[in-house]
C-alpha cells in the first residue's frame, strides 16, 4: 500500500507541475483589438467568432475563439476581385452572415468613382466558412439601383430584409437609410423604403475641404440592427467619418411595419460618441456580439485615438460589454481608454 501510495502521489505532483507551468491564458485584454481596421463586424457560430473589417482592396476572414484574442487568430483571404469590373475598388463594409445554411458576405464596392458604389455578395455552402469555395453572386440592388454602401441583413417576423445607406438620387450630398425585403439572400423584393435621414444637429457635422467632393455632406450610415427581447432597434452612424462628431444613433421600432418610417422613433441625442478625456474619437460604424457563453452583450466598433485622424487608415477596432436600461433600450456608456484593462467576454457555462 505505501508503493502504491508513492506511485499515486508522484503521479499527482507530475500533473500539479505540467499544469503549472503552462502558460496561463489572458484573462483581460485591452483595445484596440488590431492596430487598424474600420467597420468590423463578427458572428459567433460552432464555437468560433469569424470577424471581418474593410480592407479596400480585398475581403479576409479571421476566426478565433474570443474576440479579445484577435491579435493572434487565424485569417484567410476568401476574395481578391478581378480588375476591371464595377467592384474591383473600394471594397468596404464586409459582414459575413450565415442565412438558410449557407454563408454570405455582403460589400460594397466600385470602380474607382465613389459614384459608382454598390452592394455585393458571395456565397458558399461549406459547413466551415474557411472551407468550400466563395462564388461572387452579382450585385444586391433594388429597382432605382442608386448608390448604395454598408448593406446588413436580419430577420423580423420570419422575414429576411436588408437595411443600407444610400443616396435618394444620382449625387452626392446627403446619406440615409433604407430598407427592402428579400426575396433570397441575394435578391432585393420590391421597392426600397426610407427610414432615416440626418436632420438633428448633432447628425449634420459634414463640411468637406475637398474639390472633388460637394462642401457638407449629412450622413446615416452603418445600420445595425440590435435586438433585446421583443424590442427592435436600428444603431446607426452619424455625422461624417471624416470629423470628430461621427457617433452612433438609435432607431426604435415602435410600429408594427419595418418598411414605415413611422414606425422608427428617433433617439433625440447620440447613444455613443467621442471621449476626449479617454482619447477615443469618432467611434461608430459597430456590430453587436455575444461572449462565448451568451450571458453578455458586447459592442464591436472602430474609432480614432487623436483628434482629426479621420477616415483613414488611423481607425482601429475596439470591443467593450454594455449594459440594458430598465425601458430596454442599450446603454452602452462611454468609449474606453486605450490600453485600460478589460475582462474577456465570458466563456463560463
Amino acid at each position: 500500500m505505501k508503493i502504491r501510495f508513492k506511485y499515486i502521489h508522484n503521479y499527482v505532483l507530475v500533473l500539479m507541475l505540467f499544469f503549472w507551468y503552462q502558460p496561463l491564458k489572458a484573462q483581460t485584454f485591452t483595445n484596440p483589438l488590431l492596430e487598424a481596421g474600420a467597420d468590423p463586424w463578427s458572428i459567433y457560430k460552432d464555437g468560433y467568432y469569424y470577424y471581418t473589417h474593410t480592407l479596400q482592396d480585398s475581403i479576409v476572414i479571421w476566426k478565433t475563439k474570443n474576440l479579445a484574442e484577435l491579435k493572434t487568430a487565424e485569417k484567410k483571404t476568401i476574395f481578391m476581385p478581378p480588375a476591371g469590373t464595377n467592384y474591383s475598388k473600394e471594397i468596404w463594409a464586409p459582414e459575413i452572415h450565415f442565412i438558410e445554411g449557407k454563408w454570405y458576405v455582403y460589400f460594397a464596392a466600385d470602380d474607382g468613382n465613389n459614384q459608382n458604389h454598390r452592394m455585393y455578395v458571395l456565397e458558399n455552402n461549406a459547413a466551415n466558412p474557411f472551407e468550400g469555395n466563395w462564388v461572387f453572386k452579382g450585385k444586391v440592388h433594388d429597382k432605382t439601383d442608386k448608390w448604395a454602401i454598408d448593406g446588413s441583413v436580419f430577420y423580423h417576423k420570419n422575414k429576411l430584409y436588408m437595411v443600407w445607406s444610400g443616396w435618394e438620387g444620382d449625387t452626392n450630398g446627403k446619406q440615409e437609410i433604407f430598407i427592402a425585403k428579400m426575396k433570397n439572400p441575394y435578391t432585393i423584393k420590391g421597392k426600397r423604403y426610407k427610414i432615416s435621414t440626418p436632420q438633428l444637429t448633432w447628425e449634420l457635422h459634414g463640411d468637406l475641404n475637398d474639390p472633388n467632393n460637394p462642401p457638407h455632406v449629412a450622413v446615416n450610415e452603418g445600420p445595425q440592427i440590435l435586438k433585446n427581447g421583443d424590442k427592435t432597434f436600428i444603431i446607426y452612424s452619424a455625422s461624417g467619418c471624416w470629423t470628430d462628431f461621427y457617433a452612433l444613433g438609435m432607431l426604435s421600432l415602435n410600429g408594427k411595419n419595418v418598411r414605415k418610417a413611422s414606425s422608427w422613433e428617433k433617439n433625440q441625442q447620440p447613444v455613443f460618441k467621442q471621449s476626449p478625456e479617454n482619447g477615443v474619437y469618432a467611434p461608430g460604424h459597430n456590430s453587436f456580439f455575444k461572449s462565448p457563453d451568451g450571458t453578455e452583450d458586447w459592442i464591436l466598433y472602430h474609432a480614432n485615438s487623436a483628434p482629426g485622424q479621420g477616415c483613414g487608415g488611423h481607425r482601429s477596432p475596439r470591443a467593450q460589454k454594455f449594459t440594458w436600461n430598465a425601458d430596454g433600450t442599450p446603454n452602452f456608456n462611454t468609449p474606453v481608454k486605450t490600453g485600460i484593462a478589460q475582462k474577456n467576454p465570458s466563456e463560463n457555462k
